[in-house]
Protein backbone atom coordinates (compact mmCIF):
# COMPACT_ATOMS: atom_id res chain seq x y z
CA UNK A 1 0.00 0.00 0.00
CA UNK A 2 2.81 2.08 1.00
CA UNK A 3 3.66 2.73 -3.54
CA UNK A 4 -0.08 4.39 -3.42
CA UNK A 5 1.25 7.63 -1.52
CA UNK A 6 1.45 10.67 -3.63
CA UNK A 7 4.59 13.17 -3.03
CA UNK A 8 1.29 14.80 -1.35
CA UNK A 9 0.77 12.11 0.87
CA UNK A 10 4.01 11.51 1.79
CA UNK A 11 4.35 15.45 2.86
CA UNK A 12 1.15 14.91 5.26
CA UNK A 13 2.13 12.04 6.70
CA UNK A 14 5.40 13.50 7.72
CA UNK A 15 3.36 16.88 8.82
CA UNK A 16 1.57 14.36 11.28
CA UNK A 17 4.50 12.29 12.49
CA UNK A 18 5.33 15.64 14.37
CA UNK A 19 2.26 16.40 15.81
CA UNK A 20 -1.58 16.33 15.29
CA UNK A 21 -2.94 19.19 13.48
CA UNK A 22 -5.64 20.70 10.86
CA UNK A 23 -5.38 20.26 7.19
CA UNK A 24 -5.39 24.40 6.79
CA UNK A 25 -2.73 24.38 9.72
CA UNK A 26 -1.08 21.44 7.26
CA UNK A 27 -1.08 23.81 4.30
CA UNK A 28 0.33 26.85 6.36
CA UNK A 29 3.65 24.73 7.43
CA UNK A 30 4.20 23.44 3.92
CA UNK A 31 4.18 26.98 2.24
CA UNK A 32 6.39 28.30 5.36
CA UNK A 33 8.69 25.20 4.95
CA UNK A 34 8.74 26.30 1.11
CA UNK A 35 7.79 22.54 0.73
CA UNK A 36 5.59 23.90 -2.15
CA UNK A 37 8.72 24.06 -4.08
CA UNK A 38 9.00 20.63 -4.14
CA UNK A 39 5.81 18.99 -3.67
CA UNK A 40 2.65 20.44 -5.56
CA UNK A 41 0.14 21.85 -2.40
CA UNK A 42 -3.26 23.18 -3.01
CA UNK A 43 -5.42 23.76 -0.31
CA UNK A 44 -8.27 21.66 -2.39
CA UNK A 45 -5.39 19.03 -2.93
CA UNK A 46 -4.28 18.94 0.50
CA UNK A 47 -7.77 18.52 1.60
CA UNK A 48 -8.68 15.69 -0.72
CA UNK A 49 -5.21 13.80 0.56
CA UNK A 50 -6.30 13.72 4.19
CA UNK A 51 -9.44 12.24 3.64
CA UNK A 52 -8.08 9.27 1.28
CA UNK A 53 -5.46 8.72 4.28
CA UNK A 54 -8.39 8.64 6.31
CA UNK A 55 -10.06 6.10 4.41
CA UNK A 56 -6.72 4.19 4.13
CA UNK A 57 -6.54 4.35 7.95
CA UNK A 58 -3.40 6.59 7.89
CA UNK A 59 -4.73 9.06 9.75
CA UNK A 60 -7.56 9.24 11.72
CA UNK A 61 -9.80 12.59 13.04
CA UNK A 62 -9.08 13.43 17.04
CA UNK A 63 -11.88 16.40 16.88
CA UNK A 64 -13.28 19.18 15.62
CA UNK A 65 -13.10 22.76 16.41
CA UNK A 66 -14.62 26.11 15.15
CA UNK A 67 -12.67 29.63 16.36
CA UNK A 68 -14.85 32.50 15.71
CA UNK A 69 -16.48 32.77 12.31
CA UNK A 70 -14.06 30.52 11.11
CA UNK A 71 -15.46 26.95 9.48
CA UNK A 72 -14.93 23.97 11.54
CA UNK A 73 -11.43 22.39 11.83
CA UNK A 74 -10.99 18.74 12.09
CA UNK A 75 -7.45 17.81 13.56
CA UNK A 76 -5.74 14.84 12.41
CA UNK A 77 -3.15 12.18 14.12
CA UNK A 78 -1.33 9.40 12.26
CA UNK A 79 -2.11 6.28 12.84
CA UNK A 80 0.75 3.16 13.34
CA UNK A 81 -0.59 1.61 9.76
CA UNK A 82 0.15 5.59 8.75
CA UNK A 83 3.82 5.39 10.59
CA UNK A 84 4.61 2.32 8.63
CA UNK A 85 3.26 3.23 5.62
CA UNK A 86 5.39 6.50 5.12
CA UNK A 87 8.55 4.90 6.55
CA UNK A 88 8.15 2.03 3.95
CA UNK A 89 7.74 4.94 0.90
CA UNK A 90 10.01 6.92 1.88
CA UNK A 91 12.59 4.09 2.00
CA UNK A 92 11.68 2.35 -0.88
CA UNK A 93 11.64 5.99 -3.43
CA UNK A 94 15.11 6.63 -1.91
CA UNK A 95 16.03 3.12 -3.14
CA UNK A 96 14.24 2.79 -6.30
CA UNK A 97 14.86 5.01 -9.23
CA UNK A 98 11.88 5.76 -11.00
CA UNK A 99 11.83 7.61 -13.97
CA UNK A 100 9.36 10.36 -14.51
CA UNK A 101 8.24 12.19 -17.76
CA UNK A 102 8.61 15.69 -17.33
CA UNK A 103 7.62 18.71 -19.36
CA UNK A 104 11.22 20.59 -20.32
CA UNK A 105 13.42 16.96 -21.97
CA UNK A 106 10.06 17.08 -24.28
CA UNK A 107 9.64 20.58 -25.59
CA UNK A 108 13.69 20.41 -25.65
CA UNK A 109 13.82 17.02 -27.75
CA UNK A 110 11.31 19.49 -30.06
CA UNK A 111 13.18 22.79 -30.36
CA UNK A 112 14.92 21.83 -33.31
CA UNK A 113 11.00 23.26 -34.61
CA UNK A 114 12.44 26.45 -33.48
CA UNK A 115 14.96 28.82 -35.59
CA UNK A 116 18.29 28.62 -33.48
CA UNK A 117 18.42 32.41 -32.19
CA UNK A 118 14.84 31.72 -31.25
CA UNK A 119 15.28 28.73 -29.48
CA UNK A 120 18.41 30.25 -27.67
CA UNK A 121 16.89 33.32 -26.28
CA UNK A 122 14.33 31.28 -25.19
CA UNK A 123 17.08 29.57 -23.32
CA UNK A 124 18.58 32.67 -22.24
CA UNK A 125 15.04 33.44 -20.45
CA UNK A 126 14.85 29.85 -18.50
CA UNK A 127 18.42 30.42 -17.34
CA UNK A 128 17.31 34.11 -15.92
CA UNK A 129 13.95 32.22 -14.26
CA UNK A 130 15.85 29.17 -12.90
CA UNK A 131 18.71 31.74 -11.49
CA UNK A 132 15.77 33.65 -9.90
CA UNK A 133 14.86 30.00 -8.60
CA UNK A 134 18.26 29.65 -7.47
CA UNK A 135 18.17 32.85 -5.53
CA UNK A 136 14.76 32.01 -3.71
CA UNK A 137 16.16 28.68 -2.78
CA UNK A 138 19.54 29.99 -1.48
CA UNK A 139 17.56 32.54 0.85
CA UNK A 140 15.36 29.90 1.98
CA UNK A 141 18.37 27.56 3.02
CA UNK A 142 20.26 30.10 4.46
CA UNK A 143 17.38 30.84 6.70
CA UNK A 144 17.28 27.18 7.77
CA UNK A 145 20.74 27.28 8.35
CA UNK A 146 20.19 30.79 10.52
CA UNK A 147 17.45 29.41 12.60
CA UNK A 148 19.70 26.35 13.16
CA UNK A 149 17.81 23.29 11.67
CA UNK A 150 19.57 20.41 11.22
CA UNK A 151 20.70 20.43 7.49
CA UNK A 152 18.59 16.64 7.15
CA UNK A 153 15.24 18.58 7.15
CA UNK A 154 16.27 20.43 4.20
CA UNK A 155 18.55 18.23 2.19
CA UNK A 156 15.51 18.03 -0.22
CA UNK A 157 15.84 22.09 -0.80
CA UNK A 158 19.68 21.56 -1.61
CA UNK A 159 19.03 18.90 -3.83
CA UNK A 160 16.30 21.13 -5.76
CA UNK A 161 19.30 23.59 -5.69
CA UNK A 162 21.23 21.39 -7.09
CA UNK A 163 19.30 20.09 -10.39
CA UNK A 164 18.32 23.83 -11.35
CA UNK A 165 21.94 24.84 -11.25
CA UNK A 166 22.73 22.29 -13.28
CA UNK A 167 20.29 22.93 -15.66
CA UNK A 168 21.41 26.46 -15.93
CA UNK A 169 24.84 25.66 -16.87
CA UNK A 170 23.98 22.42 -19.21
CA UNK A 171 21.63 25.18 -21.26
CA UNK A 172 24.80 27.54 -20.76
CA UNK A 173 26.88 25.66 -22.32
CA UNK A 174 24.23 24.37 -25.18
CA UNK A 175 23.86 28.23 -26.29
CA UNK A 176 27.61 28.58 -26.68
CA UNK A 177 27.44 25.47 -28.47
CA UNK A 178 24.86 27.13 -30.63
CA UNK A 179 26.46 29.85 -31.56
CA UNK A 180 29.91 29.05 -32.02
CA UNK A 181 28.38 26.14 -34.69
CA UNK A 182 29.64 23.47 -32.41
CA UNK A 183 26.21 22.18 -32.34
CA UNK A 184 24.42 22.37 -35.69
CA UNK A 185 21.20 23.61 -35.86
CA UNK A 186 18.94 22.71 -39.08
CA UNK A 187 16.65 25.12 -39.49
CA UNK A 188 12.79 24.12 -39.26
CA UNK A 189 11.25 22.92 -42.21
CA UNK A 190 7.65 25.07 -43.14
CA UNK A 191 4.72 23.42 -44.43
Amino acid sequence: MAAELTPLAISVLALLKEEPMHAYEMYQLLVKRHTHWLVKVRPGSLYHTVERLARLNYVRATGTERAGNRPERTTYELTPEGDDALTRRVETGIEEYVHEYPLFPVVLSEAHNLDAEDAVLRFRSRIVDLERWVTEIDGALAGAQERQVPEVYWMGGDYLRTQLISERDWLATTIERIESKDLPWQPRNNP
